[in-house]
């Protein structure tokens, strides 16, 4: 009886692993989205699982609460886009349907509307003991719109402007600036901001209740798009005064927080102005002594987030670490640095409850699910599983770590990802995944574009270097980046695919580079010094003319610091005369796939049109995948299946 089980058991897993399928981008698409809203100290957490209807081209968030016990319960069944917003003691209060807030008791079920018909309370928040409420709202700052200037043509759809920074990411400025509104109720509401042309945000208020801390960029126009100056600033709720309190610092300063007791504010901050990927240190003010204490500059890493422990005496963090994102533990006192959690993955988002830090993981394998982590032993505790039916009936690859050396002598962490079933006697046709940002980490992020596991799927091999620039290796790899954008990084791309294209399972005659962005630059940059190692590219909303990119991106500041300034300069920076890809089009040889979104504006879609020109007229077999409604990503539905269907097309006629 006994032996009779255990040979129905072997041939049942030998059946359900035969039943596996390969990773579609449909089943991509189709899997639950898990992100956290919301933590409390006694282990309450709420999250949103976002699901994609194919069919409608949309998409819904339904809220869930579960405990640290790993008990799960649906709050919401709607097809709204819910997310929930704070606690106040057993209740939530949540947005659902446009711009109605509503409050869910956890311990009764009852639902209750909070704003009325009409009422904006965008970004609602309550102070400690509700004794005010905070909201963010539209400002009307400036007259850019026709129908600003001249109401009797009110059909016109004209924009006029005096400045730059006239558009950002995907839309174009309006004239409105979202203002922080404080008040006793939604009727007594003071703008902190006092009408000025700027936006603030990430406000909280103290724990006593007199203060409210909020970031703000204070620059206008052409100064905010040559500026990275962000400023935290302290509002006296009593007497309306507002207090800078980071006036020296002249790069990022954000995400403002007061410890619990309400004696400190801790907030992130970076050193140079317009260096977007400065290191992110954590400082802290004393708000009796009004002095400033960084308390990581001896670290030599970048924070991405913090919380403060109960007793304000620690502050836990996330950072990465060669190519991982884990938990941190600081003590303020000593300054030491702790690192509680190990392991091939990333957490990309931390909070605290008890002696737990709760967030999200995910690995090249895995989108995110909920996680928490003891504190004291780093021990992982998984809490959520959304996914894990689709994910049993997904054959997964292999994800290899390999340490490859560089040209100048240093050693480069490179994943290397398998198909399914791998077989080592085989030759498998091979990608180089060139990452964007540029100081962006080839982390064991899950993309649900850029997704390794289904290019793997695929039958490719990718090899997905953490080229120099990229954060989590210390700040000098970061730095080396800036000024250099073709030279040191392609060397290391080469490095990379040339020593695993060493590995006999590597076909050499079938090789591949892809990416966006920075990424999509490289893929440009390559195809003009690759020297007949690539068969095929595919560039994503990539630069292919950094002197077009000067004079059409939005913010000037990420360009000043990392190409050296503007084109025009004299000297000119060296970035335009060594490392234009578009000076490098007479040796293009090779066939191009080339993707852009008409409403990207920190990429703009000139940028994909020249290069596409280019390859057409040279008589390069070519494909231009534009999509007119997206931006820098793709993010509706049915275009994301279009995009992975094109992406495979090509490499299947090309490679």
């Amino acid at each position: 009886m006994k032996k009779s089980i255990l040979i129905a058991g072997i041939l049942t897993g030998i059946f359900s692993m035969a039943q596996k399928q390969n990773l579609t981008p449909e089943l991509l698409w189709s899997l639950g989205r898990v992100s956290i809203d919301i933590v409390n100290d006694k282990g309450d957490i709420i999250y949103g699982v976002q699901r994609y209807d194919l069919k409608e081209n949309s998409s819904s968030r339904e809220l869930y609460h579960i405990t640290l016990n790993g008990e799960a319960k649906q709050l919401t069944h709607t097809k709204e886009k819910e997310k929930a917003l704070f606690f106040q003691e057993d209740a939530i209060f949540f947005y659902s349907a446009g711009d109605s807030i509503f409050s869910y008791d956890l311990k009764s079920g009852n639902t209750e509307k909070i704003n009325k018909e009409g009422e904006d309370l965008s970004g609602l928040l309550y102070s400690k003991n509700r004794k005010y409420l905070a909201v963010s709202k539209q400002v009307k700052g400036e007259n850019v719109l026709g129908t600003d200037l001249y109401p009797e043509l009110e059909k016109s759809g004209v924009k006029i402007y005096d400045h730059l920074m006239y558009r950002h990411w995907d839309s174009w400025k309006d004239g409105n600036f979202q203002h922080t509104f404080v008040g006793i109720s939604p009727e007594s509401l003071t703008d902190s901001n006092n009408g000025e042309k700027y936006n603030s945000e990430a406000y909280s208020f103290s724990p006593d209740e007199k203060y409210l801390v909020y970031q703000a960029k204070k620059l206008f126009g052409t100064a905010d798009a040559v500026s990275t100056n962000t400023d935290i600033y302290i509002y006296e709720i009593g007497s309306q005064k507002t207090l800078n309190i980071t006036p020296e610092n002249k790069g990022y300063d954000t995400h403002p927080l007061f410890d619990p007791k309400g004696e400190s504010l801790a907030w992130l901050s970076m050193k140079t102005d317009g260096y977007e990927s400065d290191k992110n240190d954590i400082k802290i003010y004393n708000l009796k002594t009004r002095q400033i204490e960084n308390l990581t500059s001896n670290w030599d890493n970048t924070v991405i987030t913090y919380v403060w422990d109960k007793n304000g005496k620690k502050i836990y963090f996330l950072a990465g670490v060669n190519a991982t994102q884990q938990f941190f533990e600081l003590d303020i006192k000593t300054k030491k640095i702790r690192q509680i959690t190990q392991g091939t993955h990333d957490y990309v988002s931390l909070y605290h409850s008890g002696n737990f830090l709760i967030g999200e993981r995910q690995d090249m394998n895995h989108a995110s699910e909920i996680y928490k982590v003891d504190i004291r032993t780093g021990e992982q505790t998984k809490l959520s599983a959304v996914n894990d039916e689709i994910y049993s009936k997904i054959a997964m690859g292999n994800v290899e770590e390999r340490w490859v050396d560089t040209t100048d002598g240093k050693k480069m962490l490179v994943w290397v990802i398998f198909p399914p079933n791998f077989d080592k006697n085989k030759k498998y046709p091979t990608l180089l995944y060139c990452q964007g940002g540029p100081q962006s980490t080839v982390s064991q992020f899950y993309s649900f574009r850029w997704n390794f596991q289904i290019m793997a799927a695929n039958d490719y091999i990718i090899v997905a270097p953490n080229r120099r620039g990229l954060p989590s290796f210390g700040m000098e790899w970061n730095r080396e980046i800036s000024g250099d954008w073709g030279g040191q990084p392609m060397r290391d791309y080469l490095s990379a695919i040339d020593e695993i294209s060493k590995e006999p399972y590597v076909d050499k005659s079938r090789l591949g580079a892809v990416g966006a962005s920075y990424g999509g630059y490289s893929v440009y940059y390559l195809a003009g010094i690759h020297n007949k190692r690539f068969k095929t590219f595919i560039s994503h909303c990539g630069v292919f003319d950094l002197r077009s990119m000067y004079g059409s991106t939005e913010e000037i500041f990420f360009l000043n610091y990392d190409l050296g300034g503007a084109y025009w300069e004299n000297p000119q920076p060296k970035t335009y005369k060594d490392f234009n890809p578009i000076d490098l089009v007479n040796q293009w040889d090779t066939p191009i796939l080339i993707i852009h979104g008409g409403r990207d504006y920190r990429v703009p879609y000139n940028q994909g049109l020249e290069a596409f020109q280019v390859a057409q007229l040279k008589g390069i077999k070519s494909r231009l995948l534009f999509f007119p409604e997206e931006g820098h990503w793709v993010q509706q539905p049915q275009n994301g299946i279009i995009w992975q269907k094109e992406f495979f097309k090509w490499l299947k006629e090309t490679l």
